[in-house]
């Protein structure tokens, strides 16, 4: 009686999570934000009152003749009529399209153009020509040592958002071959455009529908490109593609289970389990505001291939109820030891991706013991009693084969390179995407493609005449960093650095100079962080070269380092070089990972099998399963993004498989070897199937989940004939 209305609460808790799915949906995500851990960024974004909160993203413009955008100069003064109606939202046709995602701001060159002519008692958007503007002549232009603030902003600008090979003219006259005469001349040019809020959801997708909308209704072509956008894509790449993956493996599941088990009405009863086990876990997870990123979609094939295991021992091996419920309890303790290890990477994809994979195992395990145990040893068709006679596979040469597949995946870590690709938008993207093919066109184009931004925070009270003083001198230190991008201005070299401005007063604080002066630069216009009106840090921006890992890496190295030696207080972030340092300390880390899985294997299998030489199996036979699978991601393609959550799942994999058999108190009955390969064989359909999306994640750890099952189940049939054999002769 007990046991049904356990049996009733847990069917009733997986339907009710599985209905909350309706009132909260689950809404994945695709960003930066989501996939590794930026401080500096989320305090920016929650306490600066100068910084932008939201993404910045960019749009490309061309004028729909394809000829240049500068001359006439009406052409110029559309688009700056453009700018201001799309942002004033005057015009329908212009304006902002949704009230699902507001627009904050747009940054044009034009605009600030309009303004440094301003600052010289100039107006662009009255001018009839050019020459009314560059006339009387601005020798110096907008680069020298005697232009406004506004002036150099225009010229920051100009730079950044104007392709490499445009004419800077007035920008710059002091570069070879530019003139004052002359404006800035370029065929397109970029806007920066920043929608949404801080939060993580912000629909990115939408600026290319506003772009649509904009190119329709002017005679000019606007597109949405950068980083950003293709990761908008890639998320919807990754749900597409999930969608359409449902149905073929459920109906690969299926047949699987049913020529597997030999009884469809098993099969679908465990793939409803497992399909509810998912759902409840999303529901559930969804309600208390979980953040779940593409990447964790990985985990639903997953889940519902480790749901088929308790099937095929209960139904199918030589077993009674007893064991195999010890056998599944080893493996589900085991597997959770392997994975949760993940939860400790300095990846926050892979610690979320662990955290939805170990709860769906140990709900797995939890449906499979309490609601369908009963129901599989009803169908159960095999004689639970071992066979006398012993199977061809049980003689004394079988059992080397354990030791020498030990050593044949030990061979296959020690051959491949090391390692690891630094997180970027490539890597979830298919090789052959035209966008991913143009980001790359762009990154040779552009500065701003090319350049990526880091944010040195830097704790400083903003009344303190000290610590102001010791500010400015950091500053000047860090100016000096050769990692830092140059622009030679034909008279000197400028440092692309978003600073604090000096003051003549020596008595001046940071929040008094930065009140009475304004902060020009396109990323930042105010710096300090405050926390209830009190200034408690500043943000530094610097531009570094985005190709450079090795550049960024000593960046950070250095800036730490003159942290210290300063004695200041403070961070380094931007997506770039906390990307590189997570590359990096994954690096390092990764044999460490695996062998503390293995460490963890083996104290919790010793802790329930209680025997320390069948606990040091399972934990050898998971390390070199980790490590082979780590080697064979270097080998099929390089490690990276994908293959750092498929290690330690491989890891998982392992453990279930050798607990199964070092768990196993006679020997291995063909029976038994039918459980463990139908299981194995039906799990690999899964991931074989995944392993043809286009989804680099997704096929990645299709590939790698495909060869670590393959692996663990050679490992745990050797081990089941070399536990028996070492047994008998004991």
């Amino acid at each position: 009686m007990e046991a049904n209305r356990v049996r009733q609460i847990l069917i009733a808790g997986l339907l009710l999570g599985t209905l909350l799915l309706a009132f909260f949906p689950v809404e994945p995500q695709m960003s930066t934000e989501v996939i590794f851990d930026d401080e500096v960024t989320v305090q920016r974004k929650s306490d600066g009152i100068g910084t932008e909160s939201s993404e910045s993203l960019v749009l490309r413009v061309t004028h729909d003749d394809g000829a240049g955008l500068m001359h006439p100069v009406n052409r110029v003064q559309e688009l700056l009529s453009i700018e201001k109606e799309a942002f004033a939202g005057e015009n329908p046709d212009t304006a902002w399209h949704t009230d699902v995602t507001e627009l904050n701001r747009i940054q044009s060159p034009f605009m600030l153009w309009e303004e440094a002519f301003s600052s010289r008692n100039r107006s662009l958007t009255d001018a009839e020509g050019w020459s009314d503007v560059l006339q009387p002549m601005l020798e110096e232009g907008w680069c020298g040592k005697n232009a406004t603030n506004e002036e150099s902003f225009a010229f920051e600008a100009t730079l950044l958002l104007l392709p490499n090979d445009a004419d800077l003219g007035v920008a710059c006259p002091s570069m070879p071959g530019q003139y004052a005469h002359q404006p800035p001349t370029s065929n397109e040019l970029l806007w920066m455009v920043w929608i949404g809020n801080n939060q993580s959801n912000t629909n990115w997708s939408e600026l290319g529908v506003w772009a649509d909308q904009l190119s329709e209704s002017t005679n000019f072509t606007f597109e949405a490109v950068g980083a950003n956008m293709l990761f908008a894509k890639s998320k919807t790449l990754a749900e597409s593609e999930l969608k359409s993956v449902m149905i073929p493996l459920a109906i690969l599941l299926v047949s699987a289970l049913c020529i597997g088990l030999r009884d469809p009405l098993v099969a679908v009863v465990t793939l409803g389990s497992a399909t509810l086990v998912v759902g409840a876990e999303m529901g559930i997870m969804s309600m208390f505001g979980y953040t779940f990123s593409v990447i964790d979609g990985i985990a639903v094939p997953i889940i519902m291939g480790v749901a088929v295991d308790g099937a095929f021992w209960y139904c199918r091996s030589s077993h009674d109820v007893e064991k195999v419920r010890k056998m599944l309890f080893v493996a589900m303790l085991t597997t959770i030891a392997a994975v949760s290890l993940a939860l400790f990477s300095p990846l926050r994809a892979q610690r979320s991706l662990a955290l939805v994979m170990v709860i769906g195992i140990f709900l797995d395990w939890l449906i499979t013991r309490y609601v369908l145990e009963d129901f599989y040893m009803s169908r159960k068709k095999v004689d639970i009693s071992p066979s006398p006679s012993r199977n061809v596979l049980s003689r004394p040469a079988f059992t080397a084969l354990w030791p020498a597949l030990l050593l044949l995946l030990a061979g296959v870590a020690l051959v491949s390179p090391g390692g690891v690709e630094v997180l970027d938008i490539h890597q979830f993207l298919p090789e052959d995407d035209p966008d991913s093919a143009e980001l790359r066109q762009m990154q040779d184009e552009y500065i701003l493609a090319s350049s990526t931004d880091a944010w040195i925070l830097v704790n400083v009270k903003g009344d303190s005449v000290e610590e102001y003083r010791h500010l400015l001198a950091f500053q000047e230190q860090l100016r000096n960093h050769p990692s830092i991008i140059s622009l030679d201005t034909g008279l000197s070299q400028s440092k692309l650095m978003i600073g604090i401005p000096d003051s003549n007063d020596a008595n001046a604080t940071l929040d008094q100079v930065l009140s009475t002066s304004s902060l020009d630069s396109l990323m930042v216009k105010d710096p300090r962080l405050q926390s209830d009106g009190e200034t408690y840090a500043v943000v530094l921006v610097v531009y570094l070269d985005g190709l450079d890992t090795d550049a960024a890496l000593a960046f950070i190295d250095d800036v730490r380092a003159l942290l210290s030696d300063m004695e200041v207080s403070g961070n380094i972030g931007g997506n770039f070089v906390v990307g590189a340092e997570a590359a990096h300390s994954f690096d390092e880390s990764r044999m460490t990972q695996i062998f503390g899985a293995g460490i963890a294997v083996f104290f919790v299998a010793f802790g329930v099998l209680r025997s320390p030489e069948k606990a040091l199996r399972i934990a050898v036979g998971t390390v070199v399963v980790g490590a082979a699978v780590d080697g064979m991601a270097s080998l099929l393609g390089g490690r990276g993004v994908g293959s750092a959550p498929a290690v330690l799942l491989g890891m998982g994999f392992a453990a279930d498989y050798l607990s199964h058999s070092s768990s196993s108190d006679h020997a291995p009955t063909s029976n038994d070897h039918a459980a463990r390969w139908w299981a194995a064989f039906t799990s690999m359909c899964v991931f074989i199937l995944i392993a043809f999306t286009t989804f680099p994640p997704s096929s990645e750890t299709g590939r790698l989940l495909t060869l670590s099952i393959f692996f663990s189940v050679l490992l745990a049939t050797a081990l089941s004939l070399y536990q028996t054999q070492s047994d008998e002769e004991e």
